[in-house]
């Protein structure tokens, strides 16, 4: 199987230190563990009382045969690819960052790729957990991550969560120092991985050397909660053409990766913390997808 392999990446912040390639835990003294485990695991890093009223989070494909846990595969999203990726490597949980269920199914037959997933998944005996809107507000979650791709003095959620104001969605930033919208996109693209980024300058902006001060974060599609922020620069996966206007015209520049390129980076990051988690119980993988990419790629235009 020939797929692009996710790089690993760094996460400095709040010391958690990312060590390349995958967690391995074995002593035959130390218990073993079901998906019911490390669900309640998961859920104890980021309770799925935390997700968005519309998101659709937790165990959403539980096999009817009960198995221990011995390989385990991180993915943003659950593909037909993916899917042969996590066959391949014997896996008996798939956490897929999006859920692969979101819009009710009516049916389970092998018309629609989602519906083959479900189908194989049941046959082999795969669990599928999906975090989503949860990882987003959670405390050391994605929206963290990306944030730390800027050196940061201070930041704190864009909306804060009525039970615990450290919990929210997005997030708010004050840069930590000196720092140009240049320097920035470097920082943003070496944080993120991502080679190519889309940059909007405010209105009138004809400099990459101006000042940034504040950013706000979302990862995925932040046009709807980052509209109204104040802010020197947006950084998410994608806004809408009138959303990038609307906040170009009110002298904020924006910097798109691509949806899914805002939140890939938090799997290397989160297979840490899942490890140390996990790190009690004897005879666990964790696998980083190699299969997983954004459906999006940038091509050059040729010169002739």
């Amino acid at each position: 199987m020939s797929c692009t392999t996710s790089a690993a990446l760094k996460f400095a912040s709040r010391g958690l230190a990312l060590t390349p390639g995958r967690k391995y835990f074995s002593s035959h003294k130390m218990p073993r563990i079901t998906v019911d485990g490390v669900v309640a695991k998961l859920n104890g890093f980021a309770p799925e009382s935390l997700c968005e009223k519309w998101d659709n989070v937790g165990l959403l494909i539980e096999p009817y045969l009960r198995r221990e846990v011995s390989n385990i595969l991180l993915t943003n999203d659950l593909t037909e690819m993916v899917m042969s990726e996590a066959m391949t490597l014997s896996a008996e949980l798939i956490i897929s960052y999006h859920p692969p269920i979101f819009a009710p199914l009516k049916r389970i037959t092998q018309k629609s790729w989602k519906e083959r997933i479900v189908t194989l998944c049941l046959q082999e005996c795969i669990a599928v957990y999906s975090p989503h809107t949860c990882w987003d507000n959670v405390t050391n979650g994605v929206n963290d991550w990306l944030a730390t791709a800027l050196p940061l003095a201070s930041s704190q959620p864009i909306q804060e969560n009525l039970s615990n104001p450290s919990y929210g969605a997005g997030r708010i930033c004050v840069v930590q120092g000196e720092l140009t919208l240049r320097q920035a996109i470097d920082r943003i693209k070496d944080h993120t991985k991502v080679k190519a980024v889309q940059v909007a300058r405010s209105h009138g902006c004809v400099q990459l050397d101006v000042p940034i001060r504040t950013f706000a974060v979302c990862a995925g599609s932040g046009g709807s909660l980052l509209k109204g922020v104040k802010a020197d620069l947006y950084i998410t996966g994608e806004m809408s053409h009138h959303e990038i206007l609307d906040a170009t015209h009110q002298n904020i520049h924006v910097v798109l990766l691509g949806h899914s390129n805002s939140e890939r980076g938090y799997l290397p990051v989160f297979r840490n913390i899942l490890a140390n988690m996990l790190q009690d119980f004897s005879d666990v993988n964790i696998h980083v997808s190699e299969c997983d990419t954004d459906p999006i790629t940038l091509h050059p235009i040729d010169r002739y």
